[in-house]
């Protein structure tokens, strides 16, 4: 079981927890200055929402949209075709035709800079926009380069794919001023409405320019100095170089300055542009034809009728942005007696909720402290130079009784009393999941092809919590894995029945997963994680996969040997060595566990756009 102090909430979540009262987790904070959740701490998993630097000033229009939509974004950096490109291996067919494609692109980019140039009534804007123009004929005359090193004929060799016309299609029609979303055919008739043309245009067209940036850098840093010449090496050192950097922050720039005097609904209309934009990107590089093998997505050559792919996850932190035991620990404060108040004979007596408060602080400090010396017990002086499980094994035995020993006095100290389950159901409810973790989960439960299973293995105390959470994103085919509260009537006794409370007790219900799965299909194992409680499943997994940013769990894991990956590093290079007629090779106890950082990049890797 895993177990929190209170921590600041960053968005007012209602219980309504009793016809009496009704209170928000953000009411709560103030009660208890300086709490805050002592694993949270240790772990230090932060939502990658919350990651970007803060500037004395607000970020521009462009920036925040890119912040909002980057997610999306991974998609593109996840598709077989920018793995391949970035490994080195695409086929040469493949590249071939994506240049007859992007060439096409680029060209209608080329005439919506100059339709958005015609529009713009103010000399700066026209010059930029002209500047932005000029880049795209340079970026045309690279093209040509590769085109005659390789004596292309694109209008001959290569038609325009459909997720190309769309793209374009989309682009010179906002660059026309033909926008959905706009009120009336006659919004954009007069001159001064037309000045707005330009600020849609370049809505349309920064998250491509953006979007390039990124994978330009992301290309160039995977790059292996020591396997001589990429073959691609000019597309990347384009897209990489301080210039086409320099042209994207441009585009972006003036795509703020171009939107400072529209109104708020015409600030949502480039909104919806820039997310349009965005899909269609996304759809361009998945439209991209392959004419080899490719490492993702894992599910790719997944056969039903043969496999079976089985998917387990943590819960606390992995799935959701608040720990369990905080929630739990909140209700029971919040609807505790006060000290001056008579309980009912025939009710479960509780502590008032200033001696709950004072005794759920003690034990966090408690916790938080013997935690940090367990961890330092349990480590070799000196970091293994090769992975050893049976060390680790060892090791987080010591952890396992620790937590034993931590989760006993909590139960022994009452303050689970008394908590309905009414208050635990609404609790779940509102519940806060991860960006992207519903999404994945939906998107693996419903689809019926897949001949896939979910298991959450969780240390929660209440197993109701979780299942209200997962119930209330219509996710009720999940199976938990998690500890029990015991009820008189519909009201904790302060008791639980303990069914997963640590590490040991947690590898042990994966195993017994996989032996209860009866049928002679081959299985595939991902597990996903976040703290040094999931180590061993981890590892175990065929593929074990990191989300957050856990200090404690990195420490212990490269103490024992383990290699801490970035997926998408980790899987250009299996990409590298990818070869037709070949397996993935994706096996349990490697050593190695991949890192993302969010579910969107779980997603892209095992199912896809």
């Amino acid at each position: 079981m895993r177990w929190f102090r209170l921590s600041p909430i960053k968005s007012p979540l209602n219980l309504n927890l009793s016809p009496r009262r009704s209170i928000s987790f953000r009411a709560l904070v103030p009660l208890w200055p300086g709490f805050a959740s002592p694993r949270s701490l240790l772990r230090s998993s932060i939502p990658m929402a919350a990651i970007h630097n803060h500037t004395n000033s607000e970020p521009g229009l462009a920036r925040r949209f890119w912040i909002k939509f980057t997610r999306q974004s991974i998609f593109a950096m996840y598709t077989p075709f920018a793995i391949a490109l970035a490994s080195g291996n695409l086929n040469i067919d493949s590249f071939h035709h994506y240049i007859a494609q992007d060439v096409h692109f680029l060209r209608a980019f080329a005439q919506a800079y100059e339709l958005a140039e015609e529009c713009a009534d103010d000399d700066d804007a026209k010059l930029g926009i002209c500047q932005l123009r000029k880049a795209v004929l340079e970026e045309l005359k690279m093209h040509s380069s590769l085109v005659q090193e390789w004596g292309l004929d694109l209008t001959k060799e290569h038609s325009i794919n459909s997720a190309t016309v769309k793209y374009t299609d989309f682009l010179l029609a906002t660059a026309s001023g033909k926008i959905e979303g706009l009120k009336g055919p006659g919004k954009l008739a007069t001159p001064f409405e037309k000045t707005k043309i330009s600020a849609y245009t370049l809505g349309a067209m920064t998250p491509c320019m953006r979007l390039y940036a990124v994978l330009g850098k992301k290309f160039q840093e995977l790059l292996d100095s020591n396997e001589g010449t990429h073959p691609y090496n000019k597309w990347i050192d384009n897209y990489s170089s301080d210039g086409f950097q320099a042209t994207t922050l441009q585009t972006e720039d003036l795509l703020d300055k171009l939107s400072v005097s529209l109104t708020g609904e015409e600030l949502d209309v480039i909104e919806k542009l820039y997310s349009q934009a965005m899909k269609l990107e996304i759809e361009f590089f998945s439209a991209q034809p392959l004419f080899q093998p490719t490492i993702v997505p894992l599910t790719k050559e997944h056969k039903p009728v043969e496999d079976h792919l089985i998917i387990f996850s943590d819960f606390d932190l992995t799935c959701t942005v608040l720990d369990s035991s905080a929630i739990l620990a909140e209700i029971a404060i919040v609807t505790a007696p006060r000290s001056d108040q008579n309980q009912p004979e025939d009710q479960i007596v509780r502590m008032s909720s200033s001696d709950l408060r004072n005794t759920w602080g003690f034990l966090s400090k408690q916790y938080t402290e013997e935690y940090e010396q367990c961890i330092e017990s349990i480590m070799p002086s000196d970091a293994l130079d090769y992975f050893d499980y049976k060390e680790l094994s060892m090791a987080v035995e010591q952890l396992s009784k620790f937590e034993n020993t931590a989760n006993n006095r909590v139960i022994e100290s009452g303050v689970l009393k008394g908590i309905s389950l009414e208050d635990i159901k609404r609790a779940g409810e509102r519940l806060i999941l991860q960006d992207g973790c519903t999404n994945f989960f939906q998107s693996i439960v419903k689809n019926e092809n897949l001949n896939a299973n979910v298991h959450v293995l969780s240390y929660c105390w209440c197993v109701d919590l979780i299942r209200s959470a997962f119930s209330s994103a219509d996710l009720n085919e999940l199976d938990v894995h998690a500890n029990e509260f015991t009820y008189e009537g519909s009201v904790s006794t302060g008791e639980i029945v303990k069914k997963v409370e640590s590490p040991i007790d947690k590898v042990e219900a994966f195993r017994n997963i996989l032996k209860d799965c009866s049928d002679d299909k081959k299985k595939l194992t991902v597990y996903i994680g976040d703290s040094v409680g999931d180590l061993l499943c981890l590892l175990e997994a065929d593929v074990g996969i990191v989300i957050g940013s856990s200090s404690s769990l990195r420490r212990v894991g490269t103490q024992f040997g383990i290699s801490f990956v970035p997926l998408y590093s980790g899987l250009v290079k299996k990409q590298r060595e990818y070869v037709e007629g070949s397996t993935s090779n994706w096996k349990g106890l490697s050593g190695i566990l991949y890192t993302v950082s969010s579910w969107a990049e779980v997603h892209a890797f095992i199912l896809g756009c």
